[in-house]
This record gives C-alpha cells, sequence and structure tokens, in this order.
C-alpha cells in the first residue's frame, strides 16, 4: 500500500503508456500527467467505405467531410454548418397558431384539424432545412485494391492507401476553415472533379419522408455554375431567396504529388477564398491541426480493461471534436457530416430539442470540454430574442420559450406540435446553462447567463400555468415525448411526468442560483411557485409514471417519464430508500417493456441510468449493446438495430449523433459522479475490473480530478480546485478507510475546504 500511495502518478502513468500513451502537461497546470494520445485507436478499415455514412468523418464544427468510395472512385463529401434553406412555414401564423386554439381544438375532439394546420406541412414542404454541399471526386480505380483506410483519432488525420502504393492524406483544419488533401503517387494529369447537389427546378419528384429525406429536386433551386481552370474549381450554387454558397477547390500537381486545398461556405458579398497554397502548405498545416488536436486530447483520458467500451469513448470524444466549437451553432442531428445521397438528411438535419441536442452535450461536462459546450448555450442566447418573439405569438405571454424543432436561427419548424411546439422546452434547454455553471463555478456566467435564463423561463411557466381541480397548478395541455406519436392521445389534461420534472427543476434551481446572487426575494417567489405545483406521479410497483393515470405500459424509444431521475437529477439514489425504490422500479420497468421499440440513444440513456444506480455491471453490458449493436462501423449511430440479434424491432439507420454522445456520458458516470451534492470516484464499476482510471475529469464545483483504482482497496485521487470551495468526496471503499491518514468510515466523506488553485492527492486505503 505504501508504494501505491507513493508512486500514485508514476504507476497512472505507466499503466496508460501501456496503451499507447504518452506523458504531458496539461493547460491547468495538474501534476498527474498521463493523458492517452489514443495512438491505438485509429479508425481502420482494409477497404474503403462503401456509402456516405459510413465514410471516414473529419470537420471541425464548421465544415465537415466524409472519406468513401461511390461508383469505384474516391470521393470526398464536403459540408458546412450553415448551409440552410430557411424559407418560412407558411402555416405557423395567423390566429390559429396559438397554444390555446390546440388547446381548444383538442377539448372538442377536433384534432384532425391541427393535425392538418400544424404538422402535415413539415412532411410535405422540403424546406426548411439542412441542405448538403458538394463532393470532391478522384479518380481511384487505377489505382488497384484499398489496402487501408483510417483516421488517426490524435490528429484526425484521413488516410487511403492503395495496392498500388497511391496514399491520400486529408484533414479539415481544426481552427480555420479550410480542408487540405494530398495524393502521393499519382500522375502529373490526376486532378480532382466537383461534384454538385442535384438541385434542379424541372422533374420534382415528391418522394421521400422526413426520416428517410426528401429528394433534393423538391427545393427547386437552380442548377449551380462551376468554373474549372487548370488548378482550381469554384462552384457557385444559388438557394432560396437570396442565399448563396461557394465551393472552391485550388490544388498543384508536382514530381507525382497531388496537393489540394477547398474551402465551403454561404456567399456574404465578400472573396470568401481559401488559404494561399504554397510549398509545404500541407505539412505546415497539418502540424498546427496536431497542435490543436493535442490540447484537445490533454483535457480528459481514460483506461479501463473494457476495449470496446474504451474505443468507443475515444470514438465519441473525436466526433464530439469534430462537431462542437463555442463560436458555432449547437451539434444538430448530423452535425457536419449533412447525407450525401441527393436526398435531405434525415429529419432535414435540423435542431431537435426535444432530446437531440441536449443528449449530445451530456459528455462535454465532466470530460472538462466546457470551451466546445459553450457554443450550445451561445447560440440560445444569441437567438433568445427569437424565442421571446415565438414565447409571445404562440403562447401568448411574457418569458422564454423554445421551439421544440429549429432552424439554424431558431425559428420553428412545425412537425408533431406536443414536441415541435412543446411547453417546456425552454426549462430542459435551462439545464444546460445550469450545469455550465455548475462545471464552472464562473460567477460572470452566472450573473449575465445562467440566472437571466432560468428567471424568463419561470416568468413563462408562471403565466402560461392555469389552476386544477385540486388547485395546484397545471399546464392547459401536456405531452411526453414521444407517447401516442403524433395522435390526439398524445396530449394529456394533467401535467405529464416529463413536464412537470422540468418545471419543478427550474424553480428549484432558480431559486437556488438566485440565492448565489444574494436575490433573496426573487429566490422565495420561485419556492414559492414550486409549491403550488404538484408532486411526480408514481406506481407503487413500476415507478415513474408517463403522466397521472397512465403507466409506462410499453415499450417506447424515449424515456421521457423519467427525467427527473435522469438527466435532471431530482430523485437521486441518495435521496433515501423511498427514492432508490422509485428509480429500481422504474428502471426495472422499462427492462420488463422490452426494448423492442428502443432505439441507439434508448441504450445510452438506460446505461446511464444503470450507472446513477451504481449498476456497474448492468451499465457496461448494455453501453456494449449500444456500441456493438447500434453503430456503424465508423461508429455513427443509426438508431435501428444493424446487428441483428434482437435488440430492437427497429432496423433502420437514419444517422444522428445524440446516441453516440450519451454513450460517452454513460460511460463516464460510472467512473465519476457529482449531481448529488458531493462527488463518488468509480461509483459503478464491474466487479472484474480490477483497474481503471481517468484523468482530468470534471466534477461539479469546478473540482478536476485524476484518479485511479487498483483492486478493491486502492484508490486515489488527484484534485485541483479551480474555484475553490468545500470539497466532499464518498469513502469509494465497501469499508472503512483511512485516508492520508485519516479515518474515513463505510458511507462516510472526506471534506476540506479548498483554496482556489489549491492541489491535494488523497490515497483511500482499506482497513
Amino acid at each position: 500500500m505504501e508504494d501505491f500511495r507513493k508512486n500514485f502518478t508514476k504507476t497512472a502513468a505507466v499503466a496508460l503508456l501501456a496503451l499507447g500513451g504518452y506523458a504531458c502537461q496539461d493547460n491547468a497546470g495538474s501534476q498527474f500527467e498521463s493523458h492517452i494520445k489514443p495512438v491505438d485507436y485509429q479508425l481502420a478499415f482494409d477497404y474503403l467505405p462503401q456509402t456516405w455514412d459510413e465514410g471516414l468523418p473529419i470537420g471541425n464544427g464548421k465544415i465537415g467531410a466524409l472519406v468513401w468510395e461511390k461508383a469505384g472512385r474516391l470521393r470526398i463529401s464536403l459540408d458546412h454548418v450553415d448551409l440552410w434553406d430557411l424559407r418560412p412555414m407558411e402555416n405557423l401564423g395567423g390566429e390559429e397558431w396559438s397554444y390555446k386554439w390546440v388547446e381548444e381544438q383538442w377539448e372538442k375532439d377536433n384534432y384532425k384539424k391541427v393535425q392538418d394546420l400544424f404538422d402535415k406541412p413539415y412532411n410535405q414542404s422540403p424546406a426548411p432545412s439542412k441542405i448538403p454541399g458538394a463532393a470532391l471526386e478522384f479518380e481511384s480505380a487505377p489505382f488497384g485494391k484499398v489496402q487501408s483506410s483510417k483516421v488517426y483519432l490524435d490528429n484526425a488525420l484521413a488516410e487511403v492507401v492503395w495496392a498500388s502504393g497511391v496514399k491520400l492524406k486529408t484533414f479539415v483544419q481544426a481552427d480555420k476553415n479550410v480542408g487540405f488533401f494530398e495524393f502521393e503517387g499519382v500522375g502529373t494529369d490526376f486532378q480532382p472533379e466537383l461534384l454538385i447537389p442535384e438541385y434542379v427546378k424541372e422533374g420534382a419528384s415528391g418522394k421521400g419522408d422526413p426520416v428517410t429525406g426528401k429528394d433534393l429536386r423538391n427545393l427547386g433551386y437552380e442548377k449551380g455554375n462551376v468554373v474549372k481552370t487548370d488548378s482550381s474549381l469554384i462552384y457557385h450554387q444559388p438557394g432560396w431567396g437570396d442565399f448563396s454558397y461557394k465551393v472552391i477547390v485550388k490544388w498543384r500537381n508536382s514530381g507525382g504529388k497531388l496537393s489540394g486545398v477547398w474551402n465551403i461556405s454561404p456567399e456574404t458579398g465578400a472573396e470568401n477564398s481559401p488559404l494561399a497554397f504554397g510549398d509545404n502548405a500541407f505539412a505546415k498545416q497539418l502540424e498546427e491541426q496536431a497542435k490543436w488536436w493535442d490540447n484537445f486530447w490533454a483535457k480528459s483520458s481514460i483506461s479501463l480493461p473494457d476495449s470496446v467500451l474504451e474505443k468507443q469513448w475515444y470514438l465519441e470524444q473525436y466526433k464530439f471534436g469534430s462537431a462542437a466549437r463555442a463560436d458555432g451553432p449547437p451539434i444538430s442531428l448530423q452535425a457536419v457530416w449533412t447525407a450525401d445521397n441527393g436526398k435531405l438528411p434525415p429529419w432535414k438535419g435540423d435542431y431537435h430539442h426535444d432530446l437531440n441536442t441536449q443528449l449530445s452535450y451530456w459528455p462535454a461536462y465532466t470530460s472538462n470540454h466546457l470551451d466546445l459546450e459553450i457554443g450550445f448555450t451561445n447560440w440560445l442566447w444569441r437567438y433568445k430574442d427569437t424565442f421571446e418573439q415565438y414565447t409571445a405569438d404562440y403562447f401568448g405571454t411574457n418569458g422564454l420559450n423554445v421551439p421544440g424543432v429549429s432552424t439554424l436561427e431558431g425559428d420553428p419548424m412545425g412537425g408533431w406540435i406536443q414536441y415541435s411546439f412543446g411547453p417546456t422546452v425552454s426549462g430542459w434547454l435551462a439545464q444546460h446553462f445550469y450545469l455550465h455553471y455548475k462545471y464552472s463555478m464562473d460567477k460572470d456566467y452566472l450573473k449575465d447567463r445562467a440566472y437571466p435564463w432560468f428567471k424568463e423561463v419561470a416568468i413563462y411557466l408562471d403565466e402560461v400555468s392555469v389552476e386544477n381541480a385540486s388547485g395546484k397548478r397545471k399546464l392547459p395541455i401536456s405531452s411526453s415525448p414521444e407517447y401516442h406519436n403524433n395522435s390526439r392521445e398524445a396530449w394529456f389534461g394533467e401535467t405529464t411526468n416529463f413536464d412537470l420534472a422540468i418545471i419543478r427543476f427550474v424553480y428549484e434551481k432558480a431559486a437556488e442560483l438566485a440565492l448565489e446572487l444574494g436575490k433573496e426575494a426573487e429566490a422565495d417567489k420561485w419556492k414559492k411557485i414550486l409549491a403550488e405545483w404538484p408532486e411526480l406521479a408514481v406506481d407503487e410497483e413500476s415507478g415513474m409514471m408517463v403522466a397521472p393515470g397512465e403507466k409506462y405500459n410499453e415499450s417506447h424509444r424515449h424515456f421521457s417519464h423519467l427525467l427527473s431521475i435522469h438527466p435532471l437529477s431530482t430523485v437521486n439514489w441518495s435521496d433515501g430508500p423511498e427514492a432508490r425504490e422509485i428509480i429500481s422500479n422504474t428502471v426495472q420497468n422499462l427492462k420488463d417493456q422490452g426494448s423492442d421499440y428502443w432505439v441507439g440513444y434508448s441504450f445510452s440513456w438506460l446505461g446511464n441510468l444503470q450507472a446513477r444506480m451504481l449498476d456497474g455491471e448492468a451499465a457496461a453490458e448494455t453501453l456494449r449493446t449500444f456500441a456493438t449493436s447500434f453503430c456503424l462501423p465508423n461508429s455513427f449511430h443509426v438508431n435501428g438495430d444493424q446487428s441483428g440479434n434482437g435488440h430492437s424491432k427497429f432496423k433502420y439507420r437514419p444517422f444522428t449523433l445524440e446516441g453516440n454522445f450519451a454513450f460517452a456520458a454513460g460511460l463516464q458516470e460510472m467512473l465519476l459522479q457529482s449531481h448529488e451534492g458531493f462527488i463518488r470516484l468509480f461509483p459503478a464499476i464491474p466487479a472484474d475490473w480490477k483497474t481503471a482510471s481517468f484523468d482530468g475529469f470534471l466534477a461539479q464545483g469546478a473540482f478536476k480530478i485524476s484518479a485511479e483504482k487498483q483492486g478493491d482497496t486502492q484508490y486515489a485521487a488527484k484534485i485541483l480546485a479551480q474555484a475553490g470551495g468545500k470539497l466532499k468526496l464518498l469513502n469509494p471503499l465497501s469499508s472503512d478507510a483511512l485516508v492520508n491518514g485519516e479515518k474515513i468510515s463505510n458511507g462516510g466523506f472526506y471534506e476540506q475546504e479548498m483554496k482556489k488553485g489549491e492541489e491535494i492527492t488523497l490515497v483511500f486505503e482499506g482497513k
């Protein structure tokens, strides 16, 4: 034990190095130097993917590319997150477009009128929608058989090698909106072709739907213009209204090497040319690229005895680093990898705020990527005025709600309006303001962003609510995504557990944040309103109900009824026997009803829940099912079961990212939890995981933690108080422990007031 204590840092570093890592000092100055460089986790194949959704993904949160083979030719699909058709949904307006009018039609049992007016146009209209960009193609058949294709996760470089010795290297610059490619071993006449999307006014097919994607010709665009020279291609594509975008490609071919650069972006009137392409530009820019990714990977790392889960976590981290930026829009359904199949992307590539955007940011907090996660709340704040206008127009109140399905600029898109115009969307989104504050302890952010958002949501919920027969508050009509799909029965007369969990969370946290700012009168107001709402509906045997009078009694993909357990954490394992029974019964009922109609993100979510129940074996098994059955070979989550093992009746493959990122969050919940007001180290580890470690994780309170477990009686943690405050850490052993000589009982806590910047090392020794 003495050796373990003395050599904690050294042994952890050696263990990680054995997996192909390296040691480096991180930006926060921690002495725990054991970051993995994930060289052992390349995304590698002995073939080149044959479909766009299995392509090699590279991106930088603004632009992205997929490398694959189409009809025997090397294809690089190009995308930019700002390529949108923003034509308004013409049906969203007029006297009928109101929450009150929908309630009246529901009460009159005249709901078909609502569906015809507000739901069907989303399916019938191709826009508003995310639109694809273009593709580069190269005649690669003469190169022979592909020997390997891969993405190096450490620097986001994609590489393809053919039997003839020809090699392609390509990447998207991490901090500049430009992509590079370089072929070695090609002829002097070898050059790229630019393939443009099939936008034409004539011959609109009318085929497709929001899930499979409507045909691009339905958009009615004019054909784009491509101008080619000996060393460049420039493509101009007009879109809806005055929107247009441009693709520029430049290259040089010298000595059997073709080097090129590309840029794709909306046209703004200013010349938008790629970087000047001089000598050794590819190598120089790749060096800069590696620096950005070195910094990214230095933020956090893990080492586990389960290679399937460990590899999947690194793949999810890679995709998050490729899809999120502080100055970019949120991660949409497909982020920077829009479908390249002649169709619009699944669900129009929009922003679904009834689950998808929320889940996509779950892993960012613990994995220490607040610098990228903040892009989500930055975007929400940027369009706050738009959301307030929507709230006034549709709900007829002051305050703030957000469309559940929105465009790039935050405008409503319609669809199933129980969710696309859901009454509590802004409340679930408020959690991300709360989490950013709790993990950063940034007082300016609390004052300027987090609390003002909560306050406006609380004002809206106060004004939109009515009184029920028992004298408690309720929503006029309520829903629980996506129960009863789009039928009249999808609305409930009493507030569902989904809506109620969000409402109770908003008022509870609004009061908490108000007190932190010294606003006692406002805190008292929010507490008073909270007391006027009912408690959650709970069944004695099956746990959390969908709504009063309705149990969760059939397999369903969306666990909206249990939001209070996870992710909102208003019902926690540490709350006592009654709470644990509710949580256990709820999760058991999920399993009893079966996974026939689950999708991939359902398994990721369940893994999070099982980790919160401290059930490591179950969490690991569930997350492994996700990784092996609901992902394509390139790790993209595609909703349906691809394994043929009967995990779900859904077999389709629309690519969406939220399941991927929810998986990463679930694995992190197994290693570190801090949502209960204290910290748990390795709370949900399978019994056969004798060793495990993580480095650079964040806990609420802005505590940065690196920790290692060896066996069942040896735990150590290095903790940096980035903001200062009281550290409260649960004894991770199942027995009494000595912590740096201090006795801590089984189930007891180590507590210490820490100054900002103070760092301590704790070693827990079993007795």
